[in-house]
């Protein structure tokens, strides 16, 4: 349960700055569309062949326009090409609908950034306790295999990793579309189950790290000694009293690496390793090349890539300062 200090602190916080409420606004749209996709889709993200009929090209987003050529009894022929009004944001090189994938785009991002924030969170916050508790050797055997980790950037990592597992999309039925409330989506939703794992294998050092730290400044704590007189075990002292009074910094580094998981599954997609094509960073890869004639193709899935990580920072200060006794109080909302 949250305390009421903690209730108090996050409400004073969001109530005396503005940041954390775009963060939250932003956040609970991100997740918003990303829940919702079908139902707010106007296409199915995976068909293809949405073009102009005159000229064989890509919609441009609504209120815009371009300049094209077209072959016309072997000459080249000037011709315009206008927006749709069924394709919101226009359409991508191969006809796909913009709109309807950046919405599925978000739902990779958000369950492949909090799978795998969780599941870093289920490895290295034990291994972190363990190693900060009882110190010694176990400590030193458990760090420097979090030393090793941290010796590897985070990209090539993953990449390294990726190559060990493979490529391996989960597909999850949808249930807003097996429900009969989307007519015409996809019946399933495609997650990078490779990436989620590694994203997970390259930050949980840093979870180990944090409770390592918690666990060592917590293990003389006075209300642990007194445990220990009463004959309590270890295990029960590290659930009971460590484990809880070590969350306050763990929370706030989860939300960080929500953000580092976007990222990263972006990254991995634009080279062509997330195992979808129905990501931000996949779209980007794809509009590249047309960057001069049809921006729109790589500026919007760059704008929700941008606009997420935005939030979930703004959201981890926010956290940061709610939960962080030492922060004093007339500095929050600063």
């Amino acid at each position: 349960m949250i305390s009421d200090r903690v209730k108090s602190n996050l409400k004073q916080s969001l109530s005396e700055s503005i940041l954390p409420k775009i963060g939250l606004v932003l956040f609970i749209v991100i997740i918003f569309m990303a829940l919702f996709a079908p139902v707010l889709a106007t296409h199915d993200p995976t068909s293809t062949g949405y073009f102009d009929p005159e000229s064989g090209s890509a919609y441009p987003p609504l209120g815009h326009s371009y300049d094209t050529e077209i072959a016309v009894d072997g000459e080249f022929t000037a011709v315009t090409v206008e927006a749709n009004s069924t394709h919101l944001l226009g359409t991508n090189t191969v006809g796909q609908d913009v709109y309807s994938r950046l919405l599925y785009g978000a739902r990779v991002s958000v369950i492949v950034g909090i799978s795998a924030t969780l599941l870093a969170m289920l490895i290295g916050v034990p291994i972190g306790l363990l190693a900060g508790y009882y110190g010694g050797r176990v400590d030193d055997g458990l760090m420097r295999v979090a030393d090793t980790m941290l010796a590897f950037p985070a990209l090539v990592l993953a990449l390294a990793l990726i190559g060990v597992f493979g490529e391996r999309p989960i597909e999850i039925p949808d249930p807003i579309v097996m429900a009969g409330f989307a007519d015409g989506m996809p019946e399933t939703i495609p997650i990078p189950g490779t990436v989620t794992i590694v994203g997970a294998l390259v930050i949980w050092v840093w979870f180990a790290r944090v409770a390592r730290g918690e666990a060592m400044s917590l293990r003389n704590a006075e209300y642990v000694k007194a445990a220990k007189s009463f004959g309590t075990s270890n295990t029960r002292i590290l659930l009971k009293h460590v484990l809880p009074n070590s969350m306050t910094p763990i929370i706030v580094l989860a939300t960080i690496q929500v953000a580092v998981i976007i990222l990263l599954e972006a990254s991995l997609a634009y080279l062509g390793f997330s195992g979808t094509t129905l990501s931000w960073g996949y779209e980007i890869e794809r509009g590249q090349d047309y960057l001069r004639r049809r921006p729109w193709v790589s500026i919007f899935p760059g704008i929700g890539i941008m606009l997420a990580v935005i939030s979930v920072n703004l959201l981890g200060d926010w956290f940061r300062d709610a939960l962080d006794p030492n922060i004093d109080q007339s500095k929050r909302g600063a």
